[in-house]
């Protein structure tokens, strides 16, 4: 599959994929982030995540999304170039992209098996963590195995720019 028909942006669509997928009895993972800067933090993470059932999906927080979290000097990458990215990677089945500060109204439509996010999220935190419960579904919080972040990235680079 080339990463382009990973890439579904209308939630109707990728939740008649899902629907599919769970009726032969696969497990749906769901994951978001905003993925500014991609590092080894992120593809370590979305290899174990998907490593937690048989599908995953990648929610993408927009470019007005992360403005509006992170500030007027974020995203570094648009949207487009953050879900291409991700969507490149193998371990990636679909990657879509929210408007809002959290996905949980994308959680409630897309009604995934599994739904995971990085150690510095405890699992009772989780957006969406009571729905995919109460749906019979399973919550992880998978251990930071690389320390880094893209504002660390960012502010490296600051740094030495700053030093000239």
């Amino acid at each position: 599959m080339t990463f382009s028909k990973k890439i579904v942006l209308k939630h109707s669509d990728l939740k008649k994929r899902i629907t599919r997928f769970q009726n032969r009895g696969e497990k749906v993972v769901f994951t978001n982030g905003c993925f500014d800067l991609l590092h080894p933090g992120h593809t370590r993470y979305l290899k174990e995540a998907r490593g937690l059932g048989d599908k995953l999906i990648v929610a993408i927080n927009s470019d007005s999304s992360i403005h509006n979290l992170k500030g007027k000097l974020r995203p570094i990458q648009p949207e487009e170039a953050r879900v291409e990215i991700i969507a490149a990677l193998e371990f990636v089945d679909w990657v879509t992209l929210f408007n809002e500060a959290t996905p949980l109204e994308l959680i409630k439509a897309l009604a995934p098996d599994i739904l995971v996010k990085g150690g510095d999220w405890k699992v009772e935190d989780i957006v969406g963590a009571d729905i995919v419960k109460s749906n019979g579904g399973r919550v992880f919080s998978i251990p930071i195995t690389y320390k880094c972040s893209t504002s660390d990235i960012v502010d490296k680079i600051r740094d030495q720019s700053i030093k000239g």
